[in-house]
């Protein structure tokens, strides 16, 4: 029998060295894709945005160094406050909202027949470009568009204007986010409720439990991993608004009625040419999404249950 065939406890001492360090180069070659691509896509370009915070540089010649002049700009910005009070608002509005209603629409479907057909239906929007989401959706929304039209067919009352009025801007923006999330949460939570034990929902059953008794009292809180997850990703991503905003309102709105924090960051760097604030602000954004994330984190052990 040759030495490569012997399992690897029984080679001589030379060839399990041999066998060693021809396994860990295999394991490098199949990391480095994925580490190259991390740090060119990612380290990278986050030094050197850290780097450029403390800068003021136009995208031309060399930047010049500023210290935290920058922050204090921003930090005193109007703009920038509005912004972060404006994603705030998204994400205190559309993770509760969506993942709620994400929640009920799991339960729901447990057990109908035609399941699948109404997944597939849900989660088109999922896989559909966001751009094609905010094209419809901007479409429908206009002064004359479909929805306008239908409550003026309804009720004798002047249609709203979603998209140009300031008090109903941003919540025409938070309509479209919990809708096209929607099909996400919902297959999501599916697999949560499918990890729940049969025979302690037969039990409640017995015991007299009735659908909103055992959904408040066992799949609430044996669903309540699942929730923390999703409830960490939802908030990261209404952080990271910016997609549905620069389609479906121009110029952020009126009165900067939707100006989130990574709609004013490519303000200030594409459309100002103001690297160094743009850079700050995202540093800003980075630090205000890991505090919120941080204070998700401190109130798990107290919200969330983990079946023993």
């Amino acid at each position: 029998m040759a030495v490569a065939d012997l399992p690897a406890t029984t080679r001589p001492a030379g060839a399990r060295r041999g066998w060693r360090v021809k396994d860990r180069r295999n394991g490098y070659g199949f990391v480095a894709p994925q580490v190259l691509g991390l740090l060119v896509f990612t380290v990278v370009p986050f030094a050197v945005a850290l780097a450029l915070a403390f800068t003021e540089w136009n995208g031309f010649g060399v930047p010049s160094w500023v210290g935290l002049a920058n922050f204090t700009d921003q930090l005193a910005d109007p703009l920038l406050r509005r912004a972060v009070l404006n994603t705030l608002a998204i994400a205190l509005i559309t993770v509760p909202v969506g993942l709620g209603l994400s929640i009920v629409v799991a339960v729901l479907l447990q057990g109908v027949r035609f399941k699948s057909f109404y997944m597939v239906m849900i989660f088109t929007p999922v896989v559909t470009s966001s751009v094609a989401v905010a094209l419809i959706w901007q479409q429908i929304l206009r002064k004359d568009g479909l929805l306008s039209r239908t409550i003026a067919a309804i009720a004798p009352v002047e249609p709203p204007n979603w998209l140009g009025d300031p008090r109903l801007a941003l919540i025409a923006v938070c309509l479209v986010t919990v809708w096209s999330s929607l099909g996400l949460n919902v297959v999501i939570f599916q697999a949560g409720l499918q990890s729940i034990p049969p025979a302690v929902m037969e039990a409640a059953t017995l015991d007299g439990a009735g659908p909103v008794r055992r959904f408040f009292s066992i799949t609430l809180p044996l669903l309540s991993p699942t929730i923390f997850f999703q409830t960490i990703i939802a908030l990261i991503s209404s952080l990271k608004t910016f997609d549905l905003v620069f389609i479906l309102v121009t110029n952020a709105g009126p009165d900067h009625a939707t100006r989130t924090i990574v709609y004013h960051i490519y303000d200030l760097g594409f459309r100002s040419s103001r690297f160094g604030l743009a850079s700050a602000a995202s540093v800003i954004l980075l630090v205000l999404t890991v505090a919120i994330t941080l204070i998700q984190f401190a109130g798990e052990r107290r919200l969330v249950h983990y079946e023993d």
